[in-house]
Protein backbone atom coordinates (compact mmCIF):
# COMPACT_ATOMS: atom_id res chain seq x y z
CA UNK A 1 0.00 0.00 0.00
CA UNK A 2 1.29 3.27 -0.88
CA UNK A 3 1.41 6.43 1.85
CA UNK A 4 -0.92 8.27 0.38
CA UNK A 5 -3.64 5.78 0.32
CA UNK A 6 -2.99 4.95 3.95
CA UNK A 7 -2.99 8.92 5.13
CA UNK A 8 -6.00 9.35 2.75
CA UNK A 9 -7.72 6.22 4.55
CA UNK A 10 -6.48 7.38 7.94
CA UNK A 11 -8.06 10.93 7.64
CA UNK A 12 -11.25 9.72 6.62
CA UNK A 13 -11.15 7.36 9.92
CA UNK A 14 -10.40 10.52 11.73
CA UNK A 15 -12.88 12.98 10.13
CA UNK A 16 -16.24 11.76 11.65
CA UNK A 17 -14.90 11.77 15.23
CA UNK A 18 -13.32 14.69 15.11
CA UNK A 19 -15.91 16.75 14.18
CA UNK A 20 -18.63 15.45 16.56
CA UNK A 21 -15.56 16.34 19.38
CA UNK A 22 -15.60 19.85 17.33
CA UNK A 23 -19.62 20.29 17.53
CA UNK A 24 -19.80 19.38 21.34
CA UNK A 25 -17.46 22.28 22.18
CA UNK A 26 -19.42 24.90 24.73
CA UNK A 27 -19.43 28.39 23.16
CA UNK A 28 -18.42 31.12 25.35
CA UNK A 29 -15.78 28.58 27.42
CA UNK A 30 -12.82 29.83 25.61
CA UNK A 31 -10.95 30.47 29.16
CA UNK A 32 -11.60 27.59 30.64
CA UNK A 33 -9.09 25.25 31.70
CA UNK A 34 -9.01 22.51 34.05
CA UNK A 35 -5.91 23.45 35.70
CA UNK A 36 -3.18 26.46 35.65
CA UNK A 37 -0.90 24.51 33.93
CA UNK A 38 -3.62 23.17 31.23
CA UNK A 39 -3.94 24.82 27.93
CA UNK A 40 -7.47 26.73 28.11
CA UNK A 41 -10.52 25.49 25.81
CA UNK A 42 -10.55 27.76 23.18
CA UNK A 43 -7.27 27.17 22.01
CA UNK A 44 -7.37 23.50 22.69
CA UNK A 45 -10.60 23.47 20.42
CA UNK A 46 -9.03 25.70 17.65
CA UNK A 47 -5.90 23.06 17.92
CA UNK A 48 -8.23 20.18 16.86
CA UNK A 49 -10.09 22.12 14.11
CA UNK A 50 -6.40 22.98 12.26
CA UNK A 51 -4.37 19.97 12.49
CA UNK A 52 -5.87 18.19 9.99
CA UNK A 53 -4.64 21.50 7.73
CA UNK A 54 -1.01 20.39 8.87
CA UNK A 55 -1.21 17.63 6.34
CA UNK A 56 -1.46 20.30 3.58
CA UNK A 57 1.45 22.62 4.73
CA UNK A 58 3.67 19.60 5.62
CA UNK A 59 3.03 18.33 2.36
CA UNK A 60 3.86 21.78 0.17
CA UNK A 61 6.30 23.48 2.52
CA UNK A 62 9.75 22.56 3.26
CA UNK A 63 9.98 23.47 6.81
CA UNK A 64 7.91 25.08 9.30
CA UNK A 65 9.82 28.46 10.97
CA UNK A 66 7.58 29.80 13.93
CA UNK A 67 9.86 32.57 13.85
CA UNK A 68 9.85 33.51 10.81
CA UNK A 69 7.27 36.16 9.33
CA UNK A 70 5.57 34.38 6.55
CA UNK A 71 5.13 31.49 9.23
CA UNK A 72 3.09 33.63 11.43
CA UNK A 73 -0.40 32.53 9.26
CA UNK A 74 0.43 28.50 10.87
CA UNK A 75 0.26 29.60 14.85
CA UNK A 76 -2.91 28.15 16.58
CA UNK A 77 -5.37 31.23 16.59
CA UNK A 78 -8.62 31.02 18.84
CA UNK A 79 -11.97 31.02 17.49
CA UNK A 80 -15.51 32.19 18.93
CA UNK A 81 -17.94 29.60 18.04
CA UNK A 82 -18.36 26.33 16.80
CA UNK A 83 -19.37 27.05 13.05
CA UNK A 84 -15.98 29.12 12.87
CA UNK A 85 -14.07 25.46 13.99
CA UNK A 86 -15.91 23.55 11.74
CA UNK A 87 -15.07 25.70 8.64
CA UNK A 88 -11.37 25.91 9.45
CA UNK A 89 -11.86 21.48 10.45
CA UNK A 90 -13.59 21.33 7.09
CA UNK A 91 -10.94 23.62 5.42
CA UNK A 92 -8.27 21.80 6.58
CA UNK A 93 -9.20 18.36 5.93
CA UNK A 94 -10.29 19.57 2.30
CA UNK A 95 -6.73 21.15 1.89
CA UNK A 96 -5.34 17.58 3.44
CA UNK A 97 -6.90 15.41 0.93
CA UNK A 98 -5.93 17.50 -2.06
CA UNK A 99 -2.19 17.23 -0.85
CA UNK A 100 -2.60 13.64 -0.37
CA UNK A 101 -4.14 13.02 -3.55
CA UNK A 102 -1.97 14.93 -5.43
CA UNK A 103 1.63 13.75 -3.70
CA UNK A 104 3.85 10.75 -4.23
CA UNK A 105 5.69 8.83 -1.83
CA UNK A 106 8.82 9.53 -3.24
CA UNK A 107 7.94 13.37 -1.94
CA UNK A 108 6.73 12.15 1.41
CA UNK A 109 10.07 10.01 1.94
CA UNK A 110 11.86 13.63 1.35
CA UNK A 111 12.91 15.62 4.81
CA UNK A 112 11.02 18.30 6.43
CA UNK A 113 11.88 20.77 9.23
CA UNK A 114 10.42 22.38 12.12
CA UNK A 115 12.28 25.31 13.15
CA UNK A 116 11.32 27.37 16.39
CA UNK A 117 13.82 29.92 18.14
CA UNK A 118 16.45 29.87 14.94
CA UNK A 119 17.08 26.15 16.22
CA UNK A 120 16.07 22.88 14.00
CA UNK A 121 13.85 21.10 15.90
CA UNK A 122 13.23 18.18 14.30
CA UNK A 123 14.36 17.53 10.63
CA UNK A 124 11.81 14.07 9.52
CA UNK A 125 10.84 12.51 5.99
CA UNK A 126 7.49 14.06 5.75
CA UNK A 127 5.75 10.63 6.09
CA UNK A 128 7.05 10.70 9.66
CA UNK A 129 5.85 14.13 10.32
CA UNK A 130 2.32 13.23 8.84
CA UNK A 131 2.32 10.09 11.17
CA UNK A 132 3.47 11.53 14.48
CA UNK A 133 2.80 15.22 14.33
CA UNK A 134 -0.47 15.08 12.68
CA UNK A 135 -2.18 11.83 13.51
CA UNK A 136 -0.80 10.74 16.83
CA UNK A 137 -0.24 14.18 17.43
CA UNK A 138 -4.48 14.93 16.80
CA UNK A 139 -5.48 11.63 18.94
CA UNK A 140 -4.01 13.45 21.59
CA UNK A 141 -5.30 16.47 21.41
CA UNK A 142 -8.64 15.06 20.49
CA UNK A 143 -8.79 13.28 23.43
CA UNK A 144 -7.36 16.17 25.87
CA UNK A 145 -10.46 17.98 24.40
CA UNK A 146 -12.84 15.01 25.26
CA UNK A 147 -11.72 15.06 28.82
CA UNK A 148 -12.70 19.08 28.96
CA UNK A 149 -16.36 18.26 27.04
CA UNK A 150 -16.52 15.92 30.22
CA UNK A 151 -15.71 19.00 32.74
CA UNK A 152 -17.88 20.91 31.21
CA UNK A 153 -20.99 19.11 31.33
CA UNK A 154 -20.44 18.54 27.48
CA UNK A 155 -21.33 15.15 25.68
CA UNK A 156 -18.48 12.84 24.60
CA UNK A 157 -18.91 10.98 21.09
CA UNK A 158 -17.54 7.88 21.03
CA UNK A 159 -14.04 7.89 19.30
CA UNK A 160 -12.51 4.53 18.98
CA UNK A 161 -15.15 2.62 21.53
CA UNK A 162 -18.50 3.10 23.26
CA UNK A 163 -19.48 6.67 25.37
CA UNK A 164 -22.04 6.25 28.19
CA UNK A 165 -23.16 9.82 26.61
CA UNK A 166 -24.36 8.05 23.45
CA UNK A 167 -25.73 5.13 24.92
CA UNK A 168 -23.59 2.55 23.52
CA UNK A 169 -21.77 1.67 26.47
Amino acid sequence: MKFTDLFLEQLEAEVGSTRKAIERVPEGRNDWKPHEKSMRLGYLAALVATMPGWIDMTINRDQLDLGAPGDEQFKTKEMATKRELLEAFEAGVAKAREALQNTTDAHLMKPWKFIAGGHVVSEQPRYVVIRDAVFSHLAHHRGQLTVYLRLNEASVPSIYGPSADEGNF
